[in-house]
């Protein structure tokens, strides 16, 4: 059935659609002084979400946007709502709810999600570029380059960089869906500086015309702030928080572990099988990759002939004017 034939009576909805990156703003209408709280949401399937509260629950109005047509709700502390039909993989909704509890205290919430995505494809980041490049062609960002090693789709997929910025713990980019092959390669470009800089979700990946733009599909971070510096730590999350791929870089092997989080990070992708040292141990500051002697044109490069083992050993940089975004990795090495 629809969803807006769960409205009730003269209840009246509370708020509008929200921006795609909102967080939740549940809101007390009614009732006593007991709190009733709004917890979180998940997409658990392609056709069925749950919302947490703190206490058992009844819809009296449920609204998506875009729609989404309702099958039916289970009421109760974890609300299930089963849809009409499966859902497009890790695309994003706004859900505008009122639900009330056994006392009669009411809550609004207005929260966005992204749908369930079980093709998330099996991926590694391929390619760094720390430096941005001021040409007389034109302004090029830093760009991380993904290589699918399997079929899948994007949606949901989010990077994150830990660096020494204000940005540093912050997913810089979470992806709408796209389709992928094996073997595709994918570049996200950390920068816009071109208008024509538009992101390729559809089937043709020429569309995008920014400066470093490639043949495969191209996407890019609004603004011009800097995101990426020689000393960060990059990984790739899917929606259960699973560490698809990682990579730690550092300019100077003894000069970078003077942050808290720097370590947190390096213990959470090692308990994560995403980052180690050489001898299969837990990081320290010498287990980075070292990225001294990177340029725009000088990129870290990962061995695409070679195991993943998830150490430094993994990579390399590139000869000078020899990155390569959206195609193999260049193998000739720069020397100093």
């Amino acid at each position: 059935m629809k969803n807006y034939l769960l409205l009730l009576g003269a209840l009246i909805m509370f708020g509008s659609c929200t921006t795609p990156d909102a967080a939740s703003s549940p809101k007390k209408t009614s009732g006593s002084s007991q709190t009733l709280t709004f917890q979180k949401c998940r997409a658990i399937s392609d056709d069925q979400i749950e919302f947490d509260f703190s206490r058992p629950v009844t819809i009296k109005s449920l609204v998506f946007f875009p729609d989404l047509p309702v099958a039916s709700v289970e009421n109760g502390g974890t609300v299930k709502v089963t849809l009409e039909g499966k859902t497009e993989p890790g695309k994003l909704i706004t859900v505008d709810l009122l639900a009330e509890d056994e006392k009669r205290n009411t809550i609004n919430v207005l929260v966005s999600f992204r749908t369930r995505n079980n093709r998330m494809p099996s991926l590694v980041i391929n390619e760094i570029c720390t430096e941005y490049a001021n040409a007389a062609a034109g302004k090029k960002a830093e760009f991380i380059e993904f290589k699918m090693m399997s079929d899948g789709n994007l949606g949901a997929m989010r990077v994150v960089i830990i660096g020494n910025t204000s940005a540093a713990k912050e997913t810089i980019y979470e992806f709408s869906s796209a389709d992928v092959k094996q073997g595709d390669y994918v570049v996200l470009h950390l920068r816009t500086y071109d208008p024509a800089s538009v992101d390729e979700y559809g089937a043709d990946t020429l569309i995008s015309g920014g400066m470093n733009s490639s043949s495969a599909r191209d996407f890019w971070i609004p603004g011009e702030s800097k995101l990426i510096h020689k000393t960060s730590m990059v990984y790739v999350l899917d929606q259960d928080d699973k560490v698809l791929s990682a990579v730690m870089i550092s300019e100077k092997a003894d000069s970078w572990w003077t942050k808290d989080y720097f370590a947190e990070t390096a213990a959470f992708l090692f308990a994560n099988n995403a980052w180690k040292s050489a001898q299969g141990e837990a990081p320290g500051p010498a287990d980075a990759f070292i990225s001294a002697g990177t340029t725009n044109t000088r990129t870290i490069c990962r061995d695409e002939s070679a195991e993943n083992t998830n150490t430094a050993s993994d990579w390399y940089i590139t000869a000078t004017s020899s990155a390569t975004p959206g195609t193999a990795n260049n193998t000739k090495r720069y020397s100093n």
